[in-house]
């Protein structure tokens, strides 16, 4: 398979979001490094990530759901996905820590929600408008709209991937806030690369 069909899994939307230079490490360089954010993610997806289908007031649950969409390419597994009486699908998407996160942080979680929104409109041919994300610290949901806008932003990010993976480009380091809880900041090495960015041969410029 080539990169122009590569499958690209739901959770690269997130990482994009958040950083595409981690998301270009993970998916790209297919490296990746744990630390307590992330052991902390596994644990609260190892509870759901287990198949299974049940009924629950008059909802059908089926945890562990593959989702995919052929029309852009992506593929994935929804935690769990609430089928309403007239097969409307809720998916609901389990991150551990609270809901309470900082803006940017909770709009890269929509994003992989509003992700799987699409792919279950496109298997079931039903709308899907809403979806929620629960957080496992405060165990409390957050309801989120999938709107056009959001949608939107899934397509723009999953070309944008699909480039990166194409092009095979690493994106340049963000060092910013974000690559203090990033796994992978010691093989992004951010400092660094922003010192060398600034230098009189720019490392990041092609033509330098």
């Amino acid at each position: 398979m080539d990169d122009a069909d590569e499958l690209i899994p739901l959770s690269a939307l997130q990482h994009w979001a958040y950083c595409p230079r981690q998301c270009a490490l993970i998916h790209l360089e297919q490296v990746f490094e744990d630390n307590l954010y992330t052991q902390r993610g596994q644990a609260v997806h190892a509870r759901v990530d287990q198949p299974g289908v049940e009924i629950r007031s008059g909802l059908r649950v089926e945890r562990a759901l593959p989702v995919w969409s052929e029309r852009l390419g992506l593929i994935g597994k929804a935690d769990v996905v609430e089928f309403l009486p007239d097969g409307t699908a809720y998916p609901v998407e389990y991150k551990h820590g609270s809901r309470n996160k900082k803006a940017s942080v909770a709009a890269c979680d929509d994003l992989q929600l509003a992700g799987q929104a699409l792919c279950l409109e496109e298997m079931t041919g039903k709308p899907v408008p809403e979806g929620a994300l629960f957080y496992a610290s405060s165990k409390r949901r957050r309801c989120v709209a999938v709107t056009p806008e959001l949608l939107e932003r899934v397509e723009s990010a999953a070309h944008e991937i699909r480039q990166m993976l194409a092009t095979r480009q690493m994106p340049p380091p963000v060092n910013d806030d974000r690559c203090r809880a990033c796994s992978l900041r010691d093989l992004c090495q951010p400092d660094t690369l922003t010192r060398l960015a600034g230098a009189p041969f720019n490392l990041f410029d092609p033509d330098a």
